[in-house]
């Protein structure tokens, strides 16, 4: 390529960098304040979805896509996922809509697989926002931020004409922007539990009714064990609208014919199976059946949906990232990449989810050094390879010290968070000897892209931190009255190791003279945080820390943008 052809692609690129921006900002204005939690606003957001697939033409056509609609509490971004990647193996043309985004809101957007690139996303959404603009008048005003980027969906889907569109439920189910869709091919129900309270109901029954709200008539739906409550409710939904109601078996390793899901932790074995489930009703349903119906499916699955459960990728969920430390040129001995500093991700935020992530935290902590390529994927050997070339300590040297890294959304409730993450790791011989509460990144009101600045901005309120501080350190240390300073201050962060991180016993971690508790720390930046990790990783190669993100995915996003940079 010439000059004037480099000269015109770098042109081009600036002025998609300049459209992405402009995009982001038009996201941003999108952004309401005001409380989920009111029924009224609620159902009018509901009823106008149908008025802006009017005003975008897509009211009749959205019928022509050939839907998966998957709701629930736990998992359903998973089963979404392995769905995706099954009826992709088996051929077809896949769209996956699922929320929220890491790191860049065009993960939301997968076809085929991949996020969407940028050059399709910004012809979609200009096309969207533009005609939803023009026709913008008091009684039909801009959509909300979430019923925006789900029009967004319907319209990448339509115009890149999938064979299939595999749509997560954002909240709930029943008021949800993505249940307008009217007959969608076959619905499915993941685990439910307590969560999203203040606007979904008090009780589980509540909860199960509003997320069985996605059920229509004449469409199969597909269900996980429940507890009886739950399912009760389920199943008179289903009986209402006289649609068969199906329960679908977790799946078994033996079933994997020695593969492993793509998806670490033992609740993916539920996730896969309701994914086969919906799969294969979907390929009868749609009357792609008949190449598989030889298949032995009780005792062995399909090639395709075996290729596809153990491919399929979702960042945030039960993720290990191997972190590939800065360059030590001053000081090589101790340039110790690929196995110093190891961040375990989880975006779990619920009493439920919490469980299960420190279980499957507990048996992948215990496990030697990983590595992980740029989807998480762990690859022990691979790591270990390393480590024995960069450094003069070798696995069984190493000294491993567990870290949690926590936040949550304010409406979260740490007493009920905190205990299922120190009873289960307990529990399993897991003990932490730090545990850091920093502030997101990732702010509300905005939406940033991928690209976006990092502010190391040390100034933030950490108020809400500081509190969550104080419930961890009295449920690792009783209900003592002590002093906790609430944020060390700058001079005491530039070593680690002020910060108690060596001591063996985290039940030790207790300063009598003082009175102080010294288990924990709020750090008010999070570049910060992970900067400090990073200097401490390098200049104690005999350690090997092991750092449990979670809480929010909010949180796990923020984490995997500074681990990219």
């Amino acid at each position: 390529m010439g000059t004037t052809g480099l000269l015109q692609g770098y042109q081009q690129n600036l002025s998609i960098s300049f459209s992405y921006e402009a995009a982001m900002k038009a996201l941003s204005s999108l952004i309401t304040q005001r409380k989920r939690g009111d029924g009224s606003m609620r159902t009018g957001k509901f009823d106008v979805m149908f008025s802006y697939l009017q005003a975008l033409d897509m009211e009749q056509r959205i019928a022509g896509l050939q839907i998966i609609h998957i709701a629930g509490t736990k998992g359903k971004g998973s089963t979404c996922t392995f769905s995706e990647a099954i009826l992709r193996e088996c051929g077809f043309q896949t769209g996956l809509f699922t929320s929220p985004h890491l790191i860049d809101v065009r993960e939301r957007y997968r076809i085929n697989g991949s996020d969407i690139s940028r050059e399709k996303f910004l012809l979609h959404f200009w096309e969207c926002w533009h005609q939803l603009k023009a026709k913008s008048v008091k009684d039909l005003p801009m959509p909300s931020l979430f019923q925006f980027l789900t029009l967004l969906a319907f319209k990448i889907f339509l115009s890149e004409k999938v064979d299939v569109a595999i749509l997560e439920v954002g909240l709930g189910g029943r008021l949800d922007s993505t249940n307008v869709v009217q007959e969608p091919v076959v619905t499915g129900i993941t685990s439910l539990g307590m969560d999203h309270m203040e606007i979904l109901g008090n009780t589980i029954e509540e909860i199960a009714f509003e997320k069985a709200g996605i059920f229509k008539p004449n469409v199969p739906a597909f269900t996980v064990r429940q507890c009886p409550k739950a399912m009760s409710v389920l199943h008179e939904r289903a009986s209402k609208l006289m649609i068969p109601l199906e329960l679908a078996p977790p799946l078994c390793s033996k079933t994997l014919n020695g593969l492993h899901l793509g998806l670490a932790g033992d609740h993916q074995f539920t996730n896969a199976g309701l994914a086969v489930a919906l799969c294969r009703c979907w390929l009868k349903r749609t009357g792609n059946l008949n190449s598989y119906l030889n298949e032995n499916w009780d005792a062995n699955l399909p090639e395709p949906f075996l290729r596809g459960l153990s491919t399929a990728h979702l960042s945030g969920r039960a993720q290990v990232v191997c972190d590939e430390l800065c360059d030590s040129s001053e000081r090589p001995e101790i340039n110790n990449s690929s196995g110093g500093l190891i961040f375990y991700l989880d975006g779990a935020h619920s009493p439920e989810s919490m469980e299960v992530c420190a279980k499957w935290f507990s048996s992948v902590a215990r496990d030697d050094l990983h590595s992980s390529d740029e989807n998480g994927h762990v690859d022990e050997t691979d790591c270990q390879n390393k480590l024995k070339n960069k450094s003069s300590y070798n696995v069984a040297e190493k000294v491993s010290r567990k870290i949690l890294l926590f936040n949550c959304m304010e409406v979260r409730d740490p007493n009920l968070l905190f205990p299922q993450l120190i009873n289960t790791c307990s529990s399993n011989g897991v003990h932490f000897s730090k545990a850091f509460f920093v502030p997101n990144m990732s702010t509300y009101h905005k939406v940033d892209s991928g690209t976006s600045t990092i502010s190391s901005d040390i100034s933030q309120d950490v108020s809400w931190q500081s509190n969550l501080q104080r419930v961890w350190e009295k449920l690792i240390h009783g209900k003592r009255d002590a002093t906790i300073e609430s944020c060390p201050k700058l001079e005491k962060l530039t070593k680690l190791s002020s910060l108690g991180l060596l001591t063996g016993d985290p039940s030790q971690n207790y300063d009598s003279a003082n009175q102080n508790f010294t288990n924990s720390a709020v750090i008010p930046s999070l570049p910060l945080t992970v900067k400090l990790l990073r200097d401490f990783a390098r200049e104690n190669p005999s350690l090997r820390l092991q750092v449990l993100v979670t809480g929010s995915l909010h949180l796990v996003g923020d984490v995997l943008r500074l681990l990219k940079r």
